[in-house]
Formats: C-alpha cells, structure tokens, sequence
C-alpha cells in the first residue's frame, strides 16, 4: 500500500498521539505542522483520517472544526484560520502546512491574501472550487440548498458575485488533488457540470492560476479526503512540494 511506504520513509520522525496539537508538549519544538479544514457542511470528523495519517508521518496535525453553513467566507477565514495557525504556534512547530477539503480552499486562499503567513510551508487542497462550481450557480435559488449551505454556499458560484472571482493567483506551493467520479446521490448534479467532475466540482474549475502541481484520480468530492490515493499523495506534496507520478 502506497500509505505504508510513505509512512516507513519517515519513520525516523517521531510521531504525536491521535489529536496533535491539543496534545502537544514541549518535544514538539521544531516539528511542522498541518492545519486540516474540511468542506462545506461536514465536521472535522471528514479529516480524521487525513489527520492520523498526518501525525503518523510526523506532522503536528490540528484537524479544526467550524461552523461552516453559519457564516460567510470572509468571517469564516477570520475566525478559523487564525485558531490553527495559534495552536501550532503554541506547539512551537513550524513550517505550518494546510490540507484543506473543498471550500476550506477558499477559506484559506481568502485568508493568505488579506494576510502575511511567515511560517507558511505547503498547500494541499482536495477538489477545491477554485473557480466557483456550476452547481452553486444551478441551485443558489433552491430554498433547500439556501438553507442547508448558508451565506458561504451563495459565494461559490462562477459568476462575478462569486468570490473566487475576487481571490488572485496563488503565490504559495499548492498541490490540487481532485476527482473524476461522482456519489450516487450526486448523480443529477454532476449533469450540472460540465467536462470531467467529482459531482461538484470540475476538474477544470479546481485549478488555480499559480499553482505547483495537479493530480487528477478517480475519487468522488464527497469522500476523496478519505481516498488512500489522496492521502499518500497530500503526504508526498507536503514532503517535496510535488506528487508522486
């Protein structure tokens, strides 16, 4: 399994217990640090594989939770963000290092452009709309889908009011892992979209001027951050700044 190989290249680093940062002691010093934010409408319980397997690499992981579907982008970024870049401050790690799930890309590229990281180290996103998605644009009039995504599902669109129409090119090391298969119960939106998609996002669309490496696997939006593909791969980008092809 290609997990367990990368795990045994670093076995020499010694590992943190399950939790990271909210765990963290003084040996921590001089380790790095990734931040893990999950998408729209999940819980950090969505990254929790993601975040073992991080720790069991050696990272410092801080798996957030926040309230998604409650507030817009921009508060969002202003809240979470700054949470995670403090606890790994506090754990004495650094670089910090982010893998991010669908809209928590946009949460953090919103962020970095409004503010200056010194410690910023690498960017994994996981099928992140970087370009809006045309099932936001298809549903932001349903009362459902108004209700259930909140502020933040009404500023994924692709139009000019969307706000990856407002986020510039990345100047930071970012790898995109995205998808070409869809859920079940996604089916009907994956229509909505067009070219290759993961049932929410195009493959097209995830992409985003500036950045270091793409890599394309046949996993659904709804469940890549769990794909053992994407995590041997978010761990190999955050090791040496590319994927592993």
């Amino acid at each position: 399994m290609r997990i367990a190989f990368l795990l045994a290249l670093t076995a020499l680093v010694p590992s943190l217990p399950v939790h990271g940062a909210d765990r963290a002691e003084t040996q921590a010093a001089g380790r790095q640090c990734v931040i893990l934010l999950h998408g729209l409408g999940r819980t950090y319980r969505s990254m929790s594989k993601l975040a073992h397997a991080a720790e069991s690499a050696g990272y410092i992981a801080v798996n957030l939770d926040y309230p998604s579907r409650a507030k817009a982008i921009e508060t969002l970024a202003a809240e979470v963000v700054p949470e995670g870049l403090k606890r790994c401050r506090d754990a004495g790690a650094s670089p910090v290092n982010f893998v991010t799930h669908s809209m928590g890309g946009i949460v953090v590229r919103y962020y970095l452009g409004k503010n200056r990281v010194p410690e910023l180290g690498r960017i994994v996103m996981l099928s992140p709309p970087n370009q809006g998605t045309e099932a936001a644009d298809a549903l932001r009039d349903d009362a459902f889908y108004r209700w259930w995504n909140g502020p933040a599902g009404q500023q994924l669109g692709t139009g000019a009011d969307g706000i990856a129409a407002r986020l510039g090119p990345v100047t930071y090391p970012v790898g995109i892992i995205t998808g070409t298969e869809h859920a079940f119960f996604d089916a009907e939106r994956a229509k909505l979209i067009p070219g290759p998609n993961d049932g929410k996002v195009s493959v097209e669309r995830a992409k985003v001027a500036g950045m270091t490496d793409l890599r394309i696997i046949p996993a659904t939006h709804t469940f890549i951050m769990n794909d053992d593909e994407a995590i041997f791969q978010a761990l190999h980008f955050l090791r040496h700044e590319r994927f592993r092809w």
